[in-house]
């Protein structure tokens, strides 16, 4: 067995500890105190191991940035290994009645213990053997932790992006993909459109020539809007929530549809975009107003991916004896950002197990060690000879 790996299942109790205690401190997106509190929980028990600075967050909590203090020259090559997640969840405070941290049936369970508490505490055990068993990791590595991410990032992004652009390789430990925990080398962009159609309110007994039914219009364009999909590039639109009228006796005013797109391949967003943008009312008295936009870029798999992706599959089988496949989701991670500029990113590093957003979200105990070994090797690994190769 693996030093790193013998090591990581020594520590596995420990680190199980610090997992419940991020799961049962709640962390909602929206809810500043509860991320915050999670923020200082975390901040507080990898204070040996690392530096923590905070940074605001705006309306949402602060983020964090966790600086390791690893083995190696102190003269570090140019270029850090940086590793992305997010603190907050999808799981209002209170959460916890309904679904409390359970140890059974072979998997821990909880809200965010998927999605994405375990991948960060993964992180940090990884950076934890690497200072314990004294493997030397010649460039700087940091850990960026965000608020935001489940609503959009709006506030982390630049400052995810501009960490990136100083970063050899971007390493995202959310979940892998099923039971297997398949590696991430490829994600949709996503993004929203709001499409509001304006009509002319009238009487639908007394007068019901006069009105023009946004309602009605709005009904036509989401056949047109629906059509937009094009399954084989990958690219679907989804017209998720529509609204409209104030009573049944009165031809409505206003209607709108809210839209949900995702895009395999970036060169394919702005010919969608334009036919938004080109939507035309069937009757002449409404009126169409087109707003949103892509959100998150593609997550493409580059030769920047690839070549991380390769990587990671030769230390698992070589020095973990585990067989690693790489899968593409339509789901968005702050990856999109960073491989949207440019930098070579690995997604999927972080815990196997199922029920993201669900109420039977949980992860495999016996995947545990070996996730949080192969982000040591390959952050070890990566710190000597990526960008070199």
């Amino acid at each position: 067995m693996h030093p790193v790996l013998a090591h990581l299942k020594a520590r596995t109790p420990e680190l199980t500890g610090f997992l419940r205690e991020l799961v049962e401190c709640e962390s909602p997106s929206g809810d500043s105190v509860a991320v915050n509190r999670c923020v200082d929980l975390f901040a507080s028990r990898v204070a040996d191991a690392a530096s923590c600075e905070t940074l605001p967050g705006g309306r949402f909590g602060r983020n964090l940035l966790v600086r390791f203090n690893l083995p190696g020259p102190k003269r570090k090559q140019p270029g850090r290994i940086l590793g992305v997640g997010h603190l907050d969840t999808v799981w209002p405070v209170g959460t916890l009645s309904q679904m409390p941290w359970r140890d059974e049936n072979g998997r821990l369970w909880g809200p965010g213990v998927l999605d994405m508490k375990s991948g960060l505490v993964f992180f940090v055990e990884a950076m934890r053997a690497l200072q314990a068993l004294d493997i030397p990791v010649r460039r700087d590595v940091a850990l960026w932790i965000v608020s935001d991410e489940e609503v959009g990032s709006e506030v982390s992004r630049p400052i995810t992006e501009s960490l990136a652009r100083e970063s050899v390789a971007v390493l995202i430990p959310e979940p892998g993909t099923g039971l297997e925990g398949k590696l991430k080398t490829a994600r949709k962009g996503v993004g929203d459109y709001t499409i509001r159609v304006k009509g002319k309110a009238s009487h639908a007994g007394v007068d019901f020539a006069a009105g023009a039914s946004a309602i009605v219009e709005l009904a036509a364009q989401i056949g047109r809007i629906a059509a937009f999909t094009d399954l084989k590039k990958g690219l679907t639109v989804n017209p998720g929530v529509i609204s409209g009228g104030t009573r049944t006796n009165v031809v409505a005013a206003e209607a709108v549809c809210e839209v949900d797109i995702r895009v395999a391949r970036m060169r394919d967003y702005a010919p969608l975009d334009r036919k938004f943008h080109s939507l035309k009312p069937v009757d002449r008295r409404c009126s169409i107003e087109v707003s949103g936009g892509l959100n998150r870029p593609p997550m493409e798999r580059t030769a920047g991916v690839r070549a991380l992706y390769k990587a990671a599959r030769a230390l698992a089988s070589r020095e973990l004896g585990i067989q690693l496949e790489e899968s593409s989701t339509g789901g968005g991670s702050d990856g999109n950002f960073t491989a949207g500029i440019g930098i070579p990113t690995l997604d999927g590093l972080g815990g196997v197990g199922e029920g993201a957003h669900a109420a039977n979200e949980s992860i495999l105990k016996d995947r545990i060690a070996d996730r949080a070994a192969l982000l040591a090797l390959l952050t070890a690994h990566l710190a000597d000879s990526f960008g070199t190769m």
